[in-house]
Order: structure tokens, then sequence, then C-alpha cells
């Protein structure tokens, strides 16, 4: 099976055949920014330290090693992804300032971010939960790191990576939404199972 990879700076027309349910990987830079970082931007109006466009962003709180006799240089040791879902206030303004491309988190995302992938030709991508030493080992250099005043997990880690993924699509450029159809789809299921399952037991009142 051949791998989708997508290499930074992605442009709209490498994702915009995309759709929810695909996997891909990802060549490139790859730069964490998570609560703080959209808080800075969209709700204090500061300046990004790094230009994200065409690239892609972690939701993510790395753990870093600085390495020993190189004062400044860090090596992953562990990044697995956080919840998505936190940075939903704020994603669609963060698409349409940045241009960033490719976001990377757990979980799924809102019709905010809907939205901004829409009208901004970007996509919402989930890394498995559970792999964060896996994606450790898929970053080649830790580049530099912008607003560690924030913390460890919390400052922007610029990263360059090497087929980081499985990374499964669940927003794409059309607006269609994994986590949300496949809610519409269970809950369809639901109901009759419900039913049938509540006939055969039964509770004390």
């Amino acid at each position: 099976m051949s791998r989708k990879i997508l290499t930074t700076p992605i442009k709209d027309e490498d994702i915009q055949d995309l759709t929810i349910g695909d996997i891909v990987y990802l060549n490139g830079y790859l730069i964490t920014g998570r609560d703080d970082v959209h808080q800075r931007l969209i709700k204090q109006h500061k300046e990004l330290p790094v230009q994200l466009a065409g690239k892609a962003i972690f939701h993510a709180g790395p753990i870093m090693q600085e390495i020993k006799g190189q004062p400044g240089k860090y090596r992953v040791i562990s990044i697995g992804p956080t919840t998505s879902m936190r940075m939903e206030k704020y994603e669609k303004e963060f698409i349409t300032q940045t241009g960033v491309k490719l976001i990377v988190g757990k979980g799924g995302m809102g019709q905010n971010t809907v939205v901004g992938c829409q009208e901004n030709k970007a996509i919402h991508t989930v890394f498995p939960g559970g792999c964060a030493v896996l994606a450790a080992n898929c970053v080649e250099e830790v580049e530099d790191v912008e607003w560690l005043d924030l913390g460890m997990p919390e400052a922007m880690w610029i990263m360059r990576v090497k087929e980081f993924g499985p990374l499964i699509v669940s927003i794409d450029t059309k607006g269609n939404n994994l986590f949300e159809n496949n809610k519409a789809a269970f809950n369809l299921k639901k109901y009759s199972v419900v039913e049938e399952i509540c006939k055969h037991v039964d509770y004390l009142e």
C-alpha cells in the first residue's frame, strides 16, 4: 500500500482531494501549539515567533530533554497528542491568521474549526493516542523552541519530522467532520439496540 505523504510547505492542491478517514504522513516542519499559544495569538494579539503558513501544528505537550554538552539543544522523549477540542474556541481565527494547513491532535473538533478549514483550505487530523514514543521516533531534530516561558508543555517546539503518522483526516477541506458523522451514525443504531436490551433486563425500583 502506498503512503500519502504531505511535505511542508503544504499547498492547497496537496490536501484538497483528501477526505475524512484518509490516512496521511508528514515530512518537514511540525510545530507544537496548544492552549496558551492560541490564547496569546487570538486573545492577547501577540505576534507568533514562528511563521506557520504552509506548515503543521501539533496540539501536544511534549517531554523534552536538553542534550548534554549542547545548551539550548533538545531531543524528544515523548510527544503524545492533547485534546484538540480545547482549542475549538480559537481554531478558526488561528487558521485564518497563520495560514497553517495541517492540524494534528487528539479527538475531534467542532463547527468553528470546520468553517476555518473550509474557508482556508486546511485539514484537522488525529494522531492515535498511546503512541507518544512512536511520535518521538518520527522527529529527526528539534530545531528550536519559542515561548519557553510558558513552560515545556505549552511552548512552541519547532521540529523537523520524517513520515510522522499515521494521521487520520477528521476534518477535510470540504467541511466533512468524521467525528460528527460517526456520532450521528452511532445514534441511529443506538435506539434500536437499547430497546432490544431493555426487553431482556430488569431492575429494582
